[in-house]
């Protein structure tokens, strides 16, 4: 079942990489007190992803901080090295978008929001969504009907939806 408004974020454990290599980031620790936003993508390096939806929270990141957003989290099922790499070639890191990797989907599965696509070879991966919470909770949420498009999990409509 995938989650809803109102629901918490399902406890996991991803990874970025830090000074010292890689990291596991508590879901939970990231949330707790924090006005968070995370947006899911199938995949780094892929189209939309790239083109649009990295982009688009890149362009935004100033008016979620006027908002009270604490963090912007872009989550992904790979691995963290290129979840880096992919944070430095959008300029997401630089934009201060935090890059994580939800390396075994473990996360992904919790929120009821895994997908496969062999043809493309996509397996096991995140359906492409945006979401704020507050304090673990989902206070809003666009949950996009196919992976190929990003119109209402676009940082443009989350911001306006908060």
């Amino acid at each position: 079942m995938a989650i809803e408004t109102g629901a918490r974020l399902p406890e996991a454990s991803l990874i970025r990489i830090g000074d010292k290599g890689p990291e596991a980031v508590s879901v939970a620790a990231l949330t707790k007190g924090r006005k968070v936003v995370m947006f899911a993508v199938p995949g780094a390096y892929t189209p939309t992803c790239h083109s649009a939806h990295v982009p688009s929270f890149v362009r935004t990141k100033d008016g979620f901080a006027a908002k009270g957003v604490d963090e912007i989290v872009c989550v992904s099922v790979n691995d963290p090295f290129v979840m880096k790499a992919w944070g430095e070639a959008t300029g997401a890191a630089a934009a201060g978008i935090t890059m994580l990797a939800d390396a075994d989907g473990a996360f992904t599965k919790a929120m009821g929001l895994d997908f496969t696509a062999p043809p493309v070879g996509l397996l096991g991966r995140s359906k492409r969504y945006a979401l704020m919470a507050e304090d673990g909770v989902v206070k809003v949420l666009h949950l996009e009907e196919s992976p190929g498009t990003c119109e209402i999990s676009g940082g443009e409509a989350l911001l306006a939806a908060i």
